[in-house]
């Protein structure tokens, strides 16, 4: 009974919040067709989802689990606009007296039927519609040498959820295309299992920079959100994973740091395991911090934008930049007209982009790759460049 309670109230919500959408299509439409239609259409859709869940146990995430779980969310979220437009119509028609507006029932459905081909939008071309966006930097104690110093950031590869290499291939010509001095690729390499990137080393391992690559872990590295037979299992994908990393081309930094020379001045380059509030506190900051000093100038590459608020902007000695991912942006929200939002903004105040505090700048990339959500919807896959520049 336990596990078939909720399973009837969520039969409930689905019966209630289509008999509502059905109402409004009803509005428009007088065909005996529809309702047969309609009805038909959404059992299918909850039987595809409920079968496929059934199928996890023994395929895993499969194409057919992924196409009937996307379908099912496209049609929920277009269905549950469409009904707060409904619903704030007839509250209005409830008050005045009126009947309901057909005009703003055309609106609704109009609305719910742009919602889908948004959705449809994100998962065929959102998902793999890179974008470049540059930040210039200005640091007093950056070293001379370094003026004019250009980085590129890549964050949340996901390597697991890709499927179309010529999309992939286009991403990576468009990082080789900024010619930048240091390339950094901030975690999450794979969903969960290290031979999720194996398909594609060929494609990364093309990313050069003359200063060198550098990587780190992130929460979805340590293969934490997969059963696995054995702790002796778990522990040999992480170390595959690490593997992996230098096939690439990375330099894996583990709560460590290098120095980037140029001429004769030096930068820090450190990097920390995972540290994360709610997905692990592996990372080591002190340790990857050991023996630098205030005078040198330091760029951190930690995943979890948490980690940068709970310790690494008041840390001491100062890190003047830190590079992160992780949020993704949730995949989904709308950034323009001077709008920024996203739902994972009710997760992370600072979700994307800049932020600068103490003297320590952060930077959120958006994500190269997806996960969960097989699209992304206003907020596209991100390269980043940064370029430093001396105050004089």
């Amino acid at each position: 009974m336990k596990r078939i309670l909720p399973l009837l109230i969520i039969l409930f919500f689905i019966f209630l919040l289509n008999g509502y959408v059905l109402s409004g299509i009803h509005t428009l439409s007088y065909s005996p067709y529809v309702t047969p239609i309609f009805w038909l259409a959404i059992v299918l859709i909850t039987a595809a989802v409920i079968y496929g869940t059934q199928r996890l146990r023994q395929h895993g995430l499969d194409l057919f689990f992924k196409i009937a779980s996307h379908m099912a969310i496209t049609l929920v979220v277009s269905e549950l606009i469409m009904v707060m437009m409904l619903f704030l119509g007839d509250a209005y028609g409830l008050i005045t007296g009126t009947p309901r507006n057909v005009r703003w029932v055309e609106a609704s459905f109009m609305l719910m039927l742009f919602t889908i081909f948004l959705f449809v939008y994100g998962m065929i071309f959102g998902k793999y519609n890179y974008k470049v966006i540059e930040h210039t930097l200005y640091f007093e104690d950056l070293p001379e040498s370094f003026d004019e110093f250009k980085l590129v950031q890549i964050s949340d590869i996901h390597a697991g959820s890709f499927n179309n290499p010529k999309a992939v291939q286009r991403g990576i010509d468009l990082i080789n295309r900024q010619h930048a001095d240091l390339f950094v690729f901030t975690g999450d390499l794979v969903n969960n299992k290290a031979e999720e990137i194996k398909p594609w080393i060929s494609y990364f391992s093309q990313i050069r920079a003359p200063y060198g690559q550098f990587s780190i872990l992130g929460n979805h590295d340590y293969g934490d959100y997969i059963k696995w037979g054995t702790e002796a299992e778990k522990t040999a994908n992480l170390n595959q994973l690490k593997a992996y990393h230098k096939d690439l081309g990375f330099r894996l930094l583990l709560d460590e740091h290098v120095h980037i020379k140029k001429d004769d001045q030096h930068i820090v380059l450190a990097g920390v395991e995972n540290w994360g509030i709610g997905f692990g506190e592996r990372g080591d900051l002190k340790r990857a911090l050991s023996n630098t000093t205030d005078r040198e100038f330091k760029i951190l590459l930690s995943h979890d934008p948490t980690h940068w608020e709970a310790q690494v902007k008041s840390y001491i000695p100062n890190v003047q930049l830190t590079l992160s991912g992780h949020t993704h942006g949730m995949q989904f929200g709308l950034e323009a007209f001077g709008i920024k939002w996203s739902p994972v903004k009710y997760r992370y105040k600072h979700w994307a982009g800049l932020k600068t505090e103490n003297n320590s700048v952060i930077n959120i990339n958006r994500g190269f790759g997806f996960i969960g959500f097989s699209g992304r919807i206003g907020i596209w896959p991100e390269i980043t460049v940064i370029k430093l520049k001396k105050i004089r």
